[in-house]
């Protein structure tokens, strides 16, 4: 009885020894390769599974991820026929793979590679669709953060003046498609580098289109968001000249001149070497310039509209605040001319917000 009962026991340990050392996935092991499968087979292949060791304790079965190391002998030709630039053949046996292997766990490889075909032979926009389907349904695919990268190269390329096809030939414009693809990468990955990337080159577009409200915000977006950037430095100096351009004149709203004086001044203050090679100082005495003459015309404004003592303290704002400015001069010369009642008040002020710069 005793001898039957550990030849039992010799028996199972065997069944059960050669059934996990069969397994090279338990030991870190290349899994030995896979025989090529035709398609029609694929969407019936049931995930594989693995033994893992938790917590140290007991083995437990797990599925393997939708990765998995399968192969395909449709899809190896079609990668072929991408790798060859041979982009009409290998859509025409992507979309007939995907639309027959619909449970497949390959199907995120097909996507990606359907993706790159449509990318390489020009339709960029159903290329970026193709990238979002695969993300959307396989955000644990090794595809994912290729997928996002290529649909950041779409972007860029419409941005840098890529065409879309119509009837074949190369021929709209797709900024705006662009802008909106680049605000989705940023939801797709936030924080990540490419996210980082995505909103700079966002705001660098819209500088370069002359839309300098939404550079500005843009800009600040990045300042925000991404404060140990080493880009950091060049992006506060755009945002400046960004906000500097909404400057119209004179006659109109300072405010976009002045908060471009502030972020001039503490960026030499942060950055004094980038500020002395991009000549901060210069711009920061034309703006000066410019805001004597805002002020001096405020000051005519007050005499035109009969209000002498705000005049006089407007004069005498400017002297103070602008003494080197040719504008300087002009108001000593009209503050003496003003009635003594109206040259009694409250000293002038060095804070742009206390006086009313915005007056017409």
């Amino acid at each position: 009885m005793t001898k039957r009962l550990a030849r039992s026991v010799a028996a199972a340990a065997a069944v059960v020894g050669g059934a996990l050392f069969a397994d090279p996935a338990l030991f870190g092991q290349t899994p030995a390769p896979v025989p090529t499968q035709p398609a029609t087979t694929t969407a019936t292949t049931r995930p594989q599974q693995t033994i893992e060791l938790r917590n140290g304790q007991s083995w437990e079965p797990v599925s393997n991820p939708t990765t998995a190391p399968v192969t395909d002998e449709t899809l190896d030709r079609a990668g072929q026929f991408v790798a060859g630039n041979n982009n009409a053949a290998a859509k025409k046996l992507l979309v007939a793979w995907l639309k027959r292997e619909r449970t497949s766990p390959l199907r995120d490889r097909a996507l990606y590679l359907l993706g790159v075909a449509n990318y390489q032979y020009g339709d960029r926009i159903v290329s970026f669709y193709n990238f979002d389907e695969l993300m959307d349904n396989y955000t644990d695919s090794k595809y994912f953060y290729p997928a996002l990268e290529k649909q950041f190269q779409i972007a860029e390329g419409y941005l840098s003046g890529y065409k879309r096809r119509f009837l074949g030939l190369p021929l709209l414009s797709a900024e705006d498609e662009a802008v909106e693809m680049l605000f989705r990468i940023q939801q797709r990955s936030p924080g990540s580098p490419l996210a980082e990337r995505a909103l700079k080159r966002t705001a660098d577009y819209y500088y370069a289109d002359a839309q300098y409200d939404l550079a500005a915000d843009a800009y600040q977006a990045f300042i925000d968001r991404y404060k140990r950037s080493p880009d950091i430095p060049q992006v506060r100096l755009k945002k400046a000249f960004a906000e500097l351009a909404q400057f119209h004149g004179t006659k109109f709203d300072p405010t976009p001149v002045i908060n471009a004086r502030t972020s001039l001044e503490e960026l030499a203050i942060d950055y004094p070497d980038l500020a002395r090679q991009e000549n901060v100082a210069a711009v920061v005495d034309r703006i000066d310039a410019a805001l004597a003459r805002k002020v001096y015309q405020i000051a005519h404004f007050y005499i035109r509209t009969h209000e002498p003592k705000a005049a006089a303290f407007t004069y005498r704002y400017l002297i103070k605040n602008y003494p080197n400015s040719a504008e300087a001069e002009k108001a000593k010369v009209e503050l003496a001319q003003l009635p003594p009642s109206a040259q009694e008040g409250p000293p002038a002020s060095t804070k742009p917000s206390e006086l009313q710069l915005n007056a017409k």
